[in-house]
């Protein structure tokens, strides 16, 4: 006697789907991570100190060398600046003499 003829059939095709739906969601799982890791995790130098190590994309936070405040800007790290301040790179410039 077989399951269908008993109308158990729904009983195998339950168990068959609830095992696919296990398999299935640890690779989703791990794709989706990785998707998720590749957009918001950036890695670069700190501009102040050369250090390099990870931040999330859309956080601030400091430095884990030299304590200098960063965000992340077009995927580099960058010192927050108040709105109107002008950020500047200072050049050594040498002296020439006569």
């Amino acid at each position: 006697m077989t399951l269908s003829t008993l109308g158990l059939g729904w009983v195998v095709n339950g168990v068959v789907l609830l095992l696919i739906f296990l398999l299935a969601t640890p690779v989703i799982a791990v794709y989706g991570l990785r998707w998720w890791v590749q957009r918001n995790v950036v890695e670069d130098q700190c501009p102040m100190c050369g250090h390099q190590f990870a931040g999330l994309n859309p956080v601030k936070f400091n430095c884990p060398s030299c304590g200098e405040a960063l965000e992340v800007r077009k995927g580099h790290f960058v010192r927050p600046t108040p709105p109107g301040t002008i950020d500047v790179d200072a050049v050594e410039v040498q002296q020439v003499e006569d």
